[in-house]
């Protein structure tokens, strides 16, 4: 079965891709996922605060002492060298994933604004990377910030990119958007070679015992894919970049179903956390057990088969499928009061 894909300008043998996670941040992890078939990998976040962390503390190591001493001014200190940054660690895993692995390694980049991450770009090209994906994650907590500055703050941030490196570019946001459509056609615009759907916002839980407010992160489940699933499907065909579907996959119907809508890969993290890395095999196992089932010779055939704009009931993906969905629902059945039936 051919299962051969192209996202952002790359060939993979495979739609299924590790998104960022935790399991993808150890080498012996990513040689599983490549003998598991996976058709790439996306490596953990760098996050733009670490960015920042080291920066901040390479100034302190600089600038301690150097006014007490003329000679200070012309030495640089041990103690900055010997440091041990999130950064510069980074950057060697995407070096030894290179080295290990011949599937496609895709670097992360986790922030909301420009400026020092920007010069993190061009190092993780410099270190090998296959492309870069962007995780766009920014609350607009200040109730004076508009919808549209939002919306630029995020262009911007891709243009700026853009004009760093020359990798190919994902761009990993959330759905948040009063006209989503519209957003998706702008970041291709300000440099996106594809699209992750969707990220999702990690609510913060309140401790009654301790009256603090927490992190609370809870992997996400089936009934997330339908978002996504929903846009890629509106989206295929009317945005040039590539899709890719991430949130909720878990089995191999889901990852076919994103196909269908239009995804070019599908990406998995809870799916694999919580059965292992060999569940990518399972999945892929079974797409290709049904595509034979159903005479598909290739995922290029049924890609986007189920899109809007290939979909024979297009409405089902706008305002009538909710009103379907709301009116068609019928109460279970109750019996009557003293009947005894169900006890």
């Amino acid at each position: 079965m051919d299962l051969r894909t192209r996202y952002l300008g790359l060939e993979l043998e495979c739609p299924l891709v590790p998104s960022a996670s935790p399991l993808t941040e150890s080498v012996a992890n990513l040689r599983r996922m490549e003998d598991a078939r996976a058709g790439a990998v996306v490596l953990p976040s760098l996050f733009e605060e670490q960015i920042e962390q080291e920066a901040r503390t390479l100034d302190h190591y600089l600038l301690r002492g150097s006014e007490s001493y003329a000679e200070s001014l012309s030495y640089f200190p041990a103690a900055a060298l010997d440091v041990h940054f999130g950064p510069h660690e980074y950057l060697e895993l995407v070096r030894r994933a290179k080295e290990a692995v011949a599937i496609p390694v895709i670097a992360s980049l986790n922030g909301a604004s420009g400026g020092g991450w920007v010069d993190y770009a061009r190092r993780i090209e410099e270190a090998g990377a296959d492309a870069l994906e962007l995780n766009l994650y920014y609350i607009p907590a200040d109730v004076q910030i508009s919808s549209a500055e939002v919306e630029e703050r995020h262009l911007e941030v891709v243009r700026e990119v853009r004009t760093a490196v020359r990798l190919p570019l994902a761009v990993k946001v959330g759905p948040f958007f009063s006209a989503f459509g519209s957003m998706a056609r702008r970041l291709v615009e300000a440099g996106a070679d594809g699209l992750v759907l969707f990220n999702r916002f990690y609510q913060p839980d309140i401790d009654l015992d301790e009256l603090e407010v927490r992190p609370n992160l809870l992997l996400s489940t089936p009934q997330a894919m339908r978002l996504p699933l929903r846009w890629i499907a509106i989206l295929c065909g009317r945005v040039p970049c590539s899709l890719a579907a991430t949130s909720g996959v878990s089995t191999y119907e889901d990852a076919l179903k994103m196909a269908l809508a239009g995804a070019d890969v599908t990406m998995l993290c809870a799916a694999l956390l919580r059965h292992g890395i060999e569940h990518l095999a399972t999945v892929r196992a079974g797409m290709e057990r049904w595509m034979e089932e159903r005479e598909y010779s290739s995922l290029a055939q049924m890609k986007g088969s189920m899109s809007q704009r290939s979909c024979p009931d297009p409405s089902a993906f706008e305002r009538l499928s909710y009103m379907k969905a709301l009116t068609g629902y019928h109460l279970p059945s109750v019996p009557p009061s003293g009947s005894g039936e169900g006890i």
